[in-house]
């Protein structure tokens, strides 16, 4: 049975280079963290540095269904975030009260 190739999005792999680039984190922990070898991860932190990371010429296809997912997790997640700040608001208020 062979394997399938995994392709991965221009934006994956951005996100890797940043893993490694802006917060210091070796390929080997990226790799560990995002299951994709850790030579792969070099190679694009190389093509990043000479300005030659490109969309694969075969992205992979979407799922159906898939962006209306999307769309409504981000919806979700705006809404949680907004419910954080006001629990991390009300948390403060009431730590004040008390001393």
């Amino acid at each position: 049975m062979a394997r399938q190739r995994r392709q991965h999005t221009l934006e994956f792999k951005q996100e890797a280079v940043q893993l490694v680039l802006q917060r210091g984190l070796t390929p080997a922990q990226v790799g560990r963290d995002l299951n994709i070898d850790r030579s792969l991860i070099r190679a694009w932190v190389e093509k990043s540095k000479v300005g030659q990371l490109v969309e694969s010429p075969n992205p992979p296809a979407a799922a159906p269904g898939l962006e209306e997912e999307v769309r409504r997790l981000r919806r979700e997640n705006a809404i949680l975030r907004e419910e954080r700040e006001i629990l991390k608001k009300a948390a403060a208020f009431f730590a004040k009260e008390i001393r």
